[in-house]
């Protein structure tokens, strides 16, 4: 083989560039991915997810990626808003929204020429999530990107104090609320398991999430006004329970997907945790909090701006803030005698 070539593919090359926003990952695809039919964002997300789920399973799991890594595919909107529409993709499947991925894809949109003219001191990027139209304000000076802010779709509280048996031995009944930011999660403090977000282990945390996730999908039938699509519960978020306002910050742990533990505060996650926080009177309008990741110690802000609807459900609409930063940039190729090619995962 000549030197400098690549190896021969068996499909071409896919390449990405990978991104992280407080410690979670990002691979954008930025080449060589099939063309996605479909007549909206979501019946794009359903062609994916049925015609083309081995190309998702080829760039996040091993050997190219791991259990926990993190997709974005840009696709086409018919939002004549939308300066983007895009596709998230994680371990088990494809989400409806994704925070931490809107963060770094504000960043991505002006430094890769998504935007025309972008200006100064801020710039906004108007996103197409499969839950909807996203807006992202990305500062901007003298050419460069910086920290990012989004206001998400109408998040609401789909219920309070939910009654959950959890099977196994001393687990029993507990309590759980549900609410959702661009996706649904149960919530549950760390205390009911006798945890810490911060310093208990991540696996006896995932193994608590988890054992949640699997509980409520089982009990509770969720329904969203605007697409069925929409209706399922995504993760499992454990908090310390300091919902009150404080101007310390207040941890959580999220777990979506396959047992997939989330880097950062999850931004999705804390939309709806506002939500729920603005839901109960523990926050006002504009009251900004601050959200750190259990796992990592990383930061986001967030804030409930102003009230509005989604269907019958009294909703808020949130405003998220975090930093995205640039980790390099990958060719991704398949040799077809490699018994691997097609991606695996370990537990």
């Amino acid at each position: 083989m000549a030197h400098g070539r690549p190896p021969p593919c068996r499909d071409g090359v896919i390449s990405v560039l990978d991104m992280h926003t407080g410690g979670e990952p990002l691979r954008i695809v930025t080449g060589g991915f099939p063309p996605v039919l479909g007549h909206d964002i979501l019946s794009k997300r359903r062609y994916v997810r049925d015609q083309l789920d081995g190309l998702r399973r080829l760039l996040l799991f091993e050997p190219r990626g791991h259990r926990d890594m993190y997709g974005a595919l840009l696709v086409g909107s018919e939002e004549p808003d939308a300066h983007l529409g895009v596709l998230f993709m994680h371990n088990q499947g494809y989400s409806t929204m994704c925070g931490h991925a809107v963060l770094a894809l504000g960043r991505y949109a002006l430094d890769y020429g998504l935007i025309a003219e972008p200006s100064s001191p801020e710039t906004q990027v108007n996103i197409h999530c499969p839950c909807g139209l996203v807006r992202a304000y990305v500062q901007y000076d003298r050419g460069r990107s910086g920290r990012v802010r989004f206001h998400s779709v109408p998040a609401f509280v789909f219920a309070t104090d939910i009654p959950i048996d959890l099977p196994g031995p001393g687990r029993g009944k507990i309590v759980v609320d549900v609410a959702y930011g661009g996706a649904f999660y149960a919530f549950v403090s760390a205390d009911c398991f006798g945890l810490d977000v911060c310093s208990s282990r991540t696996r006896d945390l995932v193994d608590a999430a988890v054992t949640v996730t699997n509980a409520v999908k089982a009990q509770v039938k969720l329904h969203h006004p605007d697409s069925e699509d929409l209706a399922f519960l995504y993760g499992t978020i454990i908090t310390d329970g300091k919902d009150a306002f404080s101007e310390e910050p207040t941890a959580n742990i999220c777990v979506f997907g396959d047992a997939q533990v989330d880097r950062s505060p999850c931004g999705s996650g804390v939309t709806a945790r506002v939500a729920l926080q603005y839901h109960k009177g523990f926050v006002l309008l504009n009251q900004t909090r601050t959200f750190q990741s259990g796992p990592t110690g990383s930061l986001f802000t967030g804030k409930a701006v102003e009230e509005t609807k989604c269907g019958d459900f009294k909703a808020v609409t949130v405003e998220i803030a975090g930093q995205a930063h640039y980790t390099g940039t990958a060719n991704f190729c398949v040799e077809d005698d490699d018994v691997l090619k097609d991606g695996f995962l370990l537990r």
